[in-house]
C-alpha cells in the first residue's frame, strides 16, 4: 500500500515500535495519525511532534477501540491503515514452570495480545469492506511463528495473534482488505529491557526506526510476513521440516541463556 494521504490509527504508539511507526508514517505524507495509547501524556507528546491525534485507549477494552475507530472516521475521514501494534510481556514466574503465570496474567495478556485484533477488525471491516478494502498491520513478534523462552504466556498468545491475522487475511481477501503481520525477534523497546539475557536478542537488537524501515518495505509490497530480522525465515523452515530436532535445539538455547554470564 502507498502511505501518502492515508488516515492511519497506530495502537502503542506512544513509544517503541508504535512511535517509530507514527513518526515514518508521517515523514511519508500520511493525511492524518492518529496515535492511541493507554498512556494518554505519551500519545499527547508524540502526536504533537508529528501534527497527529492523540486519543486514550486502553485496548483490552471493546468499548475503547470502538471509540477510536468511530472518532477518527467521523473527525478525519475513512481509515486505511489500522496498526494493531500494543501488546504485553509476562514472564513466567519459575522458569521451571511453563504453567507457572496466575490466570490474571494469562486473561491480560489474552485480552492485549489477542482479542485487541479481533475488536479492530469486528469494528473496522465492515466499514472497510463496504468502501472497497483496506489495510491492518499486526504487531505480532516473532514468538508468534517460533516460540518466546521464558514466557509461555507471551509465545501462547503471539501465537493466537497469528492464528487470527491468518483468518482475517483469508476470509477477506476478496474483499479488499489486506493484512500485514510485524515479526520482529529483539527490539530496543522497554519490552525487552530489565537486564536479564533474553533469546530474542541472540541474533542482534534492532531500533525501532530499523524496524520501522522493515515495515514500510512489507508494507509497498503488500506482504502478509514482515520479517525484521530475516534469519527468522530460516528458523521457520527449521521448525517445519524437523520438529522434534527443533524443539531440541531451543531447548538446548534454553540452557545456554540459564549458565551464569562471564
Amino acid at each position: 500500500m502507498n502511505i501518502r494521504d492515508k488516515v492511519i490509527v497506530v495502537t502503542g504508539g506512544a513509544n517503541g515500535i508504535g512511535r517509530a511507526l507514527c513518526e515514518r508514517f508521517h515523514a511519508q505524507g500520511a493525511h492524518q495519525i492518529v496515535v492511541a495509547d493507554i498512556d494518554a501524556r505519551g500519545a499527547q507528546d508524540v502526536a504533537g511532534a508529528i501534527a497527529g491525534l492523540a486519543m486514550s485507549c486502553d485496548v483490552s477494552k471493546e468499548q475503547d477501540i470502538k471509540r477510536v475507530i468511530e472518532e477518527t472516521e467521523r473527525s478525519c475521514g475513512p481509515i486505511g491503515l489500522f496498526c494493531s501494534n500494543a501488546g504485553v510481556f509476562f514472564r513466567d514466574p519459575d522458569l521451571e514452570n511453563a504453567a507457572s503465570a496466575p490466570n490474571e496474567t494469562w486473561m491480560r495478556a489474552w485480552a492485549v495480545n489477542v482479542m485487541a485484533h479481533v475488536y479492530a477488525a469486528r469494528a473496522l471491516v465492515p466499514r472497510m469492506a463496504a468502501r472497497g478494502g483496506g489495510h491492518f498491520l499486526h504487531t505480532v513478534s516473532a514468538a508468534g511463528l517460533l516460540s518466546q523462552i521464558h514466557s509461555a504466556v507471551y509465545s501462547v498468545t503471539k501465537h493466537a495473534a497469528l492464528g487470527f491475522a491468518e483468518s482475517l487475511a483469508i476470509t477477506h481477501r476478496d474483499q479488499g482488505i489486506k493484512v500485514s503481520v510485524l515479526c520482529p525477534q529483539g527490539v530496543e523497546t522497554a519490552m525487552l529491557r530489565g537486564g536479564e539475557r533474553s533469546a530474542a536478542a541472540v541474533d542482534g537488537v534492532l531500533t525501532p526506526a530499523q524496524v520501522a524501515d522493515a515495515v514500510m518495505d512489507g508494507l509497498a509490497q503488500d506482504a502478509f510476513l514482515i520479517l525484521p530480522h530475516p534469519q527468522v525465515a530460516r528458523y521457520m523452515s527449521s521448525k517445519i521440516e524437523n520438529y522434534d530436532r527443533w524443539i531440541g535445539g531451543m531447548a538446548k538455547l534454553r540452557r545456554s541463556l540459564a549458565r551464569p554470564q562471564p
